[in-house]
């Protein structure tokens, strides 16, 4: 079974204002709503290429129950460690000639809460597989990623980790399968702007030395690169109209993950995983299966 952890979910209220004026009342052509966050999203996406997936982490209030609610309805398990008397997050996106974000702190999560979570987690068992992606609230303490991994040391879990500075490099002590760095990531890292590939593999092997089994690294509209053990990969990203990029580097780690799966192969996960990303990055909300398969090119 595939588990991924959501630390902050979030309702991502979208509106489309005509010519807001602060201190005014402003009204809104159209609305849509999206259910936000990174481990969310990846489970999506496994979702709808039809690879199992539990979702977890925090909820709480009448959005997390909507969150549930619409997790439910896709087929997606969840497992999510519930705050009584708080509510989960609402973001409001204003969409137009300029975009302005106004994102929610989230609920505070006592220690208790994290216990319990951790204990979920530490039933997790010999080839399964754990994604832990985005960042921490100030809610919870800077160590979580740690806390949660150290239980699952000696248990030979497959670790996927999307994040960025400390949160990633304290994760490479529990040797995860897969890192996924972008480019910006990867620069601030190493405290240097990596304009070639050669820059970005040299810099990503040093993150294998350190323990990471393979790293992948997105670039954007320019695609990504894969080191493994035994080889460096390199994948264009597909043609098409960018529309939304939230959740496309999510939907790249889904994607990956839902290929190694099927067939043990990085260049079919690599490619996978590119159309994945390319087929959300074209669409408002997460690709479904169809628009990653017409991507992909075969299939799935």
């Amino acid at each position: 079974m595939i588990y991924t952890v959501t630390f902050n979910p979030a309702i991502d209220y979208l509106m489309w204002p005509q010519n807001p004026v602060l201190g005014q009342t402003n009204r809104s052509k159209k609305e849509k709503l999206f259910i936000g966050g990174k481990g969310i999203n990846v489970s999506r996406v496994l979702n709808t290429l039809n690879i199992p997936t539990t979702a977890m982490g925090f909820l709480g209030g009448f959005t997390g129950k909507e969150i549930e609610s619409f997790l439910k309805e896709k087929g997606i398990i969840t497992d999510f460690v519930w705050l009584e008397n708080r509510n989960s997050r609402i973001n409001v996106k204003l969409k137009g000639s300029t975009e302005t974000e106004i994102n929610g702190t989230g609920p505070e999560i006592y220690e208790e809460e994290i216990s319990l979570l951790i204990s979920k987690l530490s039933a997790l068992k010999e080839g399964d597989t754990l994604v832990l992606a985005g960042s921490i609230p100030n809610t919870l303490p800077k160590d979580i990623y740690q806390r949660i991994l150290a239980p699952l040391k000696d248990k030979n879990i497959r670790l996927v980790v999307d994040a960025e500075g400390e949160l990633l490099t304290s994760c490479l002590k529990f040797n995860p399968f897969l890192i996924k760095p972008n480019k910006d990531e990867l620069s601030s890292l190493f405290g240097k702007e990596l304009k070639t590939d050669e820059g970005i593999i040299i810099c990503a092997k040093e993150l294998q030395k350190q323990g990471a089994e393979n790293v992948l690294v997105s670039l954007g509209k320019d695609g990504a690169i894969l080191i493994t053990e035994e080889n460096v990969y390199k994948a264009e990203a597909k043609p098409g109209k960018v529309i939304n990029s939230v959740g496309a580097g999510d939907s790249m780690v889904a994607g990956f993950i839902a290929g190694y799966m099927k067939t043990k192969d990085y260049l079919y996960a690599l490619e996978l995983g590119i159309a994945s990303g390319s087929a959300t990055a074209f669409c408002e909300d997460l690709a479904e299966k169809e628009e990653i398969v017409s991507l992909f090119g075969q299939s799935f």
